[in-house]
């Protein structure tokens, strides 16, 4: 269990709410008040929903990864529990399919609208990001972006309950039509992590309901406050209309309760975000009792710098893709490779843009960058900081924890490290600094001569998430894009004219760097990064299951392929 996640005896619980009573600070007051959170942080607040609030298991605490404060208590649920609630989420479901999926878009459009409008004085959008800043340490500003791609994938979400069409196939028999056909799938669990505690679940829910299903949310144990903030404004929708609260669940737990959910076959489709490791093991489970899955892991992501690339186009979308979100993003760029003309006149200017941030509370707007989420990530990044100097690699910049005097006193226990530039002494791909994902800011460069010897490095791998390439040369784009090109779920190109982000379902213009996502095209990685494909494209055919229903309108009942199979005459 995470570090953040103490199990408390009751001596423990009782000195525990005297001093949250006294020391909660005004910052997390003032966040939590505005989203109805008790102010009285030694109250514990329920984590399992399924249309009543309840938790009789044990105590998780929340902590702030700024300031190491504990910002609130919340009451798990119970392996009983978690069956009760799978079976209520089951009924809600046989319910809910019932809508016609128009009707489905009105309730995700009513959600949107809870999400973003105005409510006594306060936006919920704003006060959202506000709490994801908090509790899981990102920027303001990504926090409030966080919560807009949920409204993002609402929008979508409602124009696609009018266009989740089948197909009408041509029959080779006279007379007959085949018809392929979706229809609500079940039951959707949803596992999220920690650094994407709001959008990640926006995703999966909007699709899933739009689809006719209902959805079991198991968020990360770390960010339980974002999972239940969210759950109230879904259910107060869900409510108004009359709909079981169950449709869109809510499960606080640890991984007993992860592993319940993955086994279970009360649940059709099981997204899970996490690493490599789990997500292989949720994968055996769910195959094994023939479930559906969709899997988001790990991303190693590279950019590749050609030397007719614009540099002042390039450098702010590489700074931004390895220290945004303190490196702790999917998408954020860990490998760096340049060619060799530009490689030291990029790599100065890099440096120059690293040693311009500087560590600061995530709620207070101009802060770029703010601390890892607990100590484990500190832990993940000192260690990769030892094997780059173990292994000899030359680091530019960073390596270290910040030191107190570098921070405000009241931030002088969080979470906060240097972002890092380090130069390999190796280059082979298959070495641990090169092939491994370490969730922290440490972006890694390699210098080389032609452009396929980059591809083949970013292609040799085993994550496949996300890739971008700088040039002005339209036959590097060509070649980048196309069958010996990067090999990626996401591939984003930049030429002088315009912006290309191309993913294995979908082709979508926006601006590059490896991180940063419509929820136009579908989201979702290659190879060890588990071929999951969520948000928008065809990604919604995942949420459904699928007739295919061959109807005669004829007189006659001929078999395909010629076959003759008469019956005797008598």
């Amino acid at each position: 269990m995470l570090l953040s996640l103490r199990k408390l005896n009751t001596s423990q619980r009782l000195l525990r709410d005297h001093l949250i009573c006294r020391r909660l600070s005004s910052r997390a007051r003032n966040v939590l008040s505005s989203l109805d959170f008790s102010e009285k942080q030694s109250d514990t607040i329920p984590g399992v929903y399924d249309g009543e609030w309840r938790g009789s298991g044990e105590i998780f605490e929340s902590v702030c990864p700024s300031t190491r404060e504990v910002i609130g208590r919340i009451r798990s649920g119970t392996p009983d529990e978690l069956q009760a609630t799978l079976s209520k989420t089951r009924e809600a479901y046989r319910k809910f399919r019932l809508l016609p999926p128009p009707r489905r878009g009105e309730i995700v459009r009513q959600i949107r609208n809870a999400l973003s409008s105005k409510v006594c004085g306060v936006f919920p959008r704003e006060e959202l990001g506000a709490l994801v800043a908090l509790e899981m340490g990102k920027i303001r500003t990504e926090g409030v972006g966080e919560v807009q791609e949920f409204i993002d994938i609402c929008d979508y979400a409602v124009g696609l309950s009018r266009m989740m069409n089948g197909r009408l196939v041509a029959s080779e028999r006279p007379g007959h039509s085949i018809l392929e056909v979706p229809n609500p799938l079940g039951v959707v669990g949803v596992l999220s992590a920690f650094n994407f505690p709001v959008a990640v679940y926006g995703w999966n829910l909007a699709i899933s309901m739009v689809a006719g299903n209902a959805t079991l949310w198991k968020p990360s144990p770390s960010t339980p406050l974002c999972s239940i903030a969210i759950t109230k404004i879904v259910s107060n929708v869900l409510e108004n209309n009359g709909l079981p609260g169950a449709i869109a669940g809510l499960f606080v737990g640890g991984k007993d309760a992860g592993e319940a959910i993955v086994e279970s076959e009360e649940v059709d489709l099981v997204s899970f975000t996490g690493s490599e490791a789990v997500g292989r093991q949720v994968g055996k489970v769910v195959q094994g009792r023939f479930g559906k899955i969709i899997l988001e892991l790990g991303g190693n992501n590279a950019s590749i710098v050609l030397a007719d690339a614009d540099l002042n186009l390039a450098l702010p979308a590489v700074f931004f893709g390895a220290v945004g979100t303190a490196g702790q993003r999917c998408t954020t760029t860990r490998r760096l490779f340049i060619q060799r003309a530009i490689a030291s006149t990029f790599i100065e200017k890099l440096q120059a843009a690293y040693k311009s941030i500087t560590p600061g509370d995530p709620l207070i707007d101009g802060t770029l960058l703010g601390p890892l989420h607990t100590e484990r990530a500190i832990s993940v990044y000192l260690s990769a900081i030892d094997h780059l100097r173990f292994s000899d690699a030359e680091i530019l910049i960073g390596g270290r924890i910040y030191e107190a005097s570098h921070l405000e006193d009241y931030l002088s226990k969080g979470y906060f490290v240097q972002p890092t530039i380090a130069i390999p002494r190796s280059t082979d791909p298959k070495q641990m600094m090169w092939s491994k994902e370490n969730f922290a800011p440490i972006l890694n460069v390699a210098v080389f001569d032609e452009v396929e010897e980059a591809i083949e490095w970013n292609n040799a791998v085993p994550q496949g998430l996300s890739s971008t390439i700088w040039t002005r040369d339209i036959r590097n784009i060509g070649k980048w894009i196309g069958p010996e090109g990067s090999d990626c779920g996401i591939v984003n190109v930049r030429d002088e004219k315009k912006n290309y982000r191309l993913t294995l379902m979908g082709f979508k213009q926006v601006n590059v760097g490896t991180s940063g996502a419509e929820i136009g095209a579908a989201f979702g990685g290659n190879k060890s990064t588990g071929w999951g494909r969520e948000s928008g494209g065809d990604a919604w055919k995942q949420y459904v299951r699928w007739s295919a229903c061959t109807i005669n309108y004829s007189d006659a009942a001929p078999l395909a392929q010629g076959v003759n199979f008469n019956l005797p005459s008598s």
